[in-house]
């Protein structure tokens, strides 16, 4: 094993890489251990996966699974990566990385590569594991692994130069990949939230388990002084897939716009893919006000993402609440070349999740292709849940055409991690949606009504003249709809209103809904979609 100070320490080891125009000072002390160095460009990594793709699926060797099982959750906790031994913590670029230790819950091994030099002079070095660059008690099992066993992930610590009085970059991170192919980024709220995904392969697809490839390798740029981007390039590998990909990784200096990523990914299909998800984000919708659950749970909502937004190829803006469903549901809203999609925290407000966890603070995720993508759908799963520990929510775009064997697929596209979608609409947009009994207060309620008031607040809506009332424009899959009419909201709130009907229905099948607001043939809001479920309601209230 190389030790990297001892290694360059010598004369030898200075001009080598001088000769491959590396600047020796970048990581002279660091304390992490390099391999030997083996040349590397992003053009070769596409190269290598692609002649991969032609032979059978091989799993990466791991550590004894009779060890990482015992670094439960509890021992995990007490493995710390020492802050000191971060690649790049002595520069260059303002951003250390950090490693996870593996463990019962993290048993794949990543291997991780400190890239050097550039263009063809550029070398990748593998960062080994050494249990030296984690603190750990001392009857931790972790201290049985044999050496070069692996990480499980790493993250980006906050910028360790300039005025960072708020932010210890010792203690926070803004980017972490951790688990198969999962990633999350902070917003400009500063909160961890929901996860992205490198690939999603058969979520919820009838007669086929999910699988999960896993991000197996991972190079990091030697990032620039002052620049607030890092580049790591990536392979990932499972039974039906395997890729390259390139994360351009931006920091918002201010914090104004959360965390971008720029993604460039080349894909190749070892077999058939039932549902392939390209850039899927996976979150948690437990409840929230539209349907009020029979005392769960003692806050009023738990989610860190409340609907999927759509900005269609056409130009039209949908906003679809999320559900916490009776049984498992796969949604597709059908598009060609759609302009971007993503899941969302709308709700801001504190006092309506009443929580430390800080649930109003978690970052929206907002998917912008950068090419064309084509015919296909962005595809919502919902999966029943009680508890706010499992993620229940999918949303990715699944092409048109079938996902065979053999089929490779050249994508970009930027991942906005903010408080809000960084395209908002200039019309009203959604911001609740409430269910109760259908019916009149003072009469009997009837059966099998339920009662919709779907809440606009925007511009458009600010514009209207005293005594004008917007039009519900509505449309369902199947059902009657009464008592429907527009009112502002008495809440002082320019530009609030709400739309309230009542829908009848038969039997348990979903419902599909359909509403926006006009006036005078003119659109003022985005357009609201629900999916109505008369199982998962009855009885509720």
């Amino acid at each position: 094993m190389i030790n990297r100070r001892t290694f360059l320490s010598t004369a030898t080891a200075s001009a080598a890489l001088a000769a491959l125009g590396i600047p020796v000072e970048a990581l002279a002390t660091n304390r992490i251990k390099l391999g030997n160095a083996a040349p590397f460009s992003f053009e070769a990594l596409i190269a290598q996966v692609r002649v991969s793709a032609q032979s059978p699926y091989q799993p990466q060797n791991k550590p004894p699974a009779a060890i990482l099982d015992k670094i439960d959750y509890e021992a995990h906790g007490k493995i710390k990566f020492n802050t000191d031994a971060a690649l790049f913590a002595n520069g260059p670029g303002k951003f250390p990385v950090t490693f996870f230790h593996l463990g019962r819950f993290f048993q794949a091994p990543v291997h991780m590569y400190a890239l050097e030099g550039a263009g063809s002079n550029a070398h990748a070095r593998e960062i080994l594991y050494d249990e030296s660059y984690f603190d750990m008690p001392v009857d931790s099992p972790a201290r049985k692994l044999p050496r070069g066993s692996g990480f499980a992930g790493f993250r980006f610590q906050e910028n360790r130069q300039g005025d960072q009085a708020k932010l210890d970059w010792r203690k926070n991170d803004w980017v972490a990949f951790l688990g198969a192919s999962y990633f999350r980024a902070i917003g400009d709220l500063y909160q961890y939230g929901l996860s992205a995904r490198g690939i999603a392969i058969d979520v919820a697809q009838a007669g086929k388990a999910e699988e999960f490839p896993n991000f197996t390798h991972f190079y990091f740029e030697a990032p620039a002084d002052n620049s607030d981007t890092v580049v790591v390039y990536a392979v990932l590998d499972g039974p039906s897939i395997i890729g390259a990909y390139k994360f351009i990784m931006q920091r918002d200096p201010k914090g104004v716009a959360g965390v971008i990523m720029e993604v460039d990914c080349a894909l190749f299909l070892r077999r058939d893919v039932g549902r392939l998800g390209i850039a899927p984000a996976t979150s948690m919708y437990w409840f929230s006000e539209t349907v009020k659950g029979a005392g769960a749970d003692w806050r009023p909502e738990v989610h860190d993402s409340d609907g999927l937004a759509i900005w269609t190829g056409a130009g039209e803006h949908i906003w679809r609440p999320l559900n916490n469903p009776a049984r498992i549901t796969a949604s597709a809203f059908g598009d060609n070349n759609p302009r971007g999609f993503g899941l969302l925290q709308r709700d801001r407000n504190f006092d309506h999740y009443q929580d430390g966890v800080n649930y109003e603070r978690r970052p929206s995720l907002w998917v912008e292709p950068l090419e064309g993508w084509g015919e296909g759908a962005v595809q919502l799963v919902e999966i029943p849940t009680d508890d706010e520990i499992h993620d229940n929510v999918v949303a990715m775009w699944v092409p048109h055409a079938p996902a065979a064997a053999g089929n490779s697929y050249r994508l970009r596209y930027r991942l906005h991690w903010r408080k809000d979608e960084p395209f908002p609409s200039p019309l009203a947009r959604c911001v609740a949606t409430r269910l109760g009994n259908g019916g009149q207060p003072g009469q009997v309620r009837p059966q099998n009504v339920r009662k919709f008031m779907v809440e606009f607040v925007g511009a458009p809506l600010e514009k209207l003249a005293f005594g004008e009332l917007p039009e519900a424009v509505l449309s369902s899959s199947r059902g009657k709809f009464t008592y429907v009419f527009t009112e502002a909201v008495p809440d002082g709130v320019a530009g609030h209103w709400r739309a309230q009907f009542d829908l009848t229905v038969d039997g348990d099948d979903p419902v599909d809904l359909r509403l926006f607001l006009r006036h005078n043939n003119q659109t003022l809001s985005e357009t609201w979609l629900f999916q109505y479920q008369p199982f998962k309601t009855r009885g509720v209230y």
